[in-house]
């Protein structure tokens, strides 16, 4: 009889292990599914102003939600008894929500939000894998989830805190603040900023190890005032401040001329007075967002104001490519040579002789190419030549391709 009990323990969790291995396959299945509309849910449900004015913030954020996700399917598979690692992003994501002075009741209800989205994924899958009346692993699952979310709240916050601690305790992340608090319209005194606001500002974000002292070393050779803001680990936000407005062709040629090994710079443009040291940052917050992806010396907002633009929704600019990129792929040989072309042509400013000139081939091959890819498109491209320069731009970027 003992015996018996024994072995319907065993093949009860058996089946339990066979449900939740069931059920964490079908959910891996749709993992970007999952994780893009938890994102979209968490970041619309419980808004904040900081990833307007931190693109590390709001990458992180993504960042956090993709490895919260996987914490929680990792969790369904090894079942109670197993303890899951709290994700290196989530606490990443805790240490900048502290020192960007976003709340902890903003953070922790956008765990709890994306957790009570992924309990529906979770009983969706789990109804369908479930046969008969047996709700056992429901139960299961339900209580896996609820230890897992508690765990994490609890991790975060724990991190949270000492973060802020560390924070309190330094004169670097008291400027920080300030700078942000600047950022997002809020009353400061300025004469605490060391810095002239009444003049001319280019906004610079530095990455790298040496990041600040690249920074300051170009700010000497410019002759102008600076403004620094460390952010942690290897970012510095920055600003060059001059009463004459900063030609950027002289910036450029020096940059050009003297490169700091492992250190990115992506700058704005120049901006006059508050609302010019803010829209300047901006800028470079949003070139930031290439240069996060494409790592060079310098990355200029003008330089790359579609491709960023674009890289704000990674939803609609993994579209963009399967709109007018995807019509160009054929079982048959000949979809990289109509890139090719395409790209020659519209660098050529749509000039069939200079793009044949620079691809080594006649102007008629040009022509025929081009008249190939507007029958894929089903459009003509003097109708949409930026949406597809932006589109072969994001699909050059690693992360972004197809």
């Amino acid at each position: 009889m003992s015996q018996g009990r024994h072995d319907a323990q065993g093949g009860n969790r058996s089946s339990l292990e066979q449900v939740r291995a069931g059920v964490a396959g079908r959910l891996r299945q749709r993992r970007s599914e999952i994780e893009q509309t938890i994102f979209a849910y968490v970041r619309d449900t419980v808004p904040d102003q900081i990833g307007d004015v931190d693109v590390e913030y709001a990458l992180g954020l993504r960042a956090a939600v993709g490895a919260a996700v996987d914490y929680g399917l990792t969790g369904i598979e090894r079942g109670e008894d197993w303890p899951v690692p709290i994700p290196a992003a989530a606490i990443l994501q805790a240490r900048r929500a502290a020192r960007g002075g976003v709340g902890l009741d903003t953070v922790l209800r956008r765990y709890i939000a994306g957790y009570t989205l992924l309990e529906d994924f979770v009983t969706d899958e789990a109804e369908r894998v479930v046969v008969g009346s047996d709700r056992t692993a429901l139960r299961q699952l339900r209580r896996i989830q609820v230890a897992l979310l508690g765990q994490l709240t609890t991790a975060i916050a724990d991190e949270y805190r000492a973060e802020l601690e560390r924070s309190r305790r330094s004169s670097a992340q008291h400027l920080g603040e300030r700078v942000q608090r600047l950022l997002l319209g809020e009353s400061v005194d300025v004469s605490e900023l060391g810095y002239e606001l009444d003049a001319w500002h280019l906004g610079v974000i530095a990455t790298g190890e040496n990041a600040e002292r690249a920074v300051r070393s170009l700010g000497a050779q410019l002759g102008r005032e600076i403004l620094l803001a460390s952010r942690g680990g290897e970012m510095v936000w920055a600003w060059f401040g001059d009463r004459q407005r900063l030609a950027i062709a002289d910036l450029g040629r020096l940059l050009l001329a003297k490169s700091h090994p492992g250190v990115s710079l992506a700058i704005g443009e120049p901006g006059r007075s508050v609302n010019g040291f803010r829209l300047t940052h901006r800028q470079a917050q949003a070139a930031l967002l290439v240069a996060l992806r494409r790592p060079q010396w310098l990355t200029r907002y003008a330089d790359v104001a579609l491709l960023a633009f674009a890289l704000r929704d990674e939803a609609l600019a993994r579209s963009l490519v399967e709109i007018y990129l995807a019509p160009l792929d054929s079982p048959r040989k000949g979809s990289l040579a109509l890139r090719q072309t395409l790209r020659a042509y519209l660098a050529a400013e749509r000039n069939a002789t200079s793009a044949a000139a620079a691809l080594g081939v006649a102007r008629h091959t040009v022509e025929t190419r081009i008249r190939r890819v507007e029958e894929r498109l089903g459009r003509l491209l003097s109708t949409c030549s930026a949406e597809l320069d932006v589109a072969l731009r994001l699909e050059e970027l690693d992360d972004l391709l197809p």
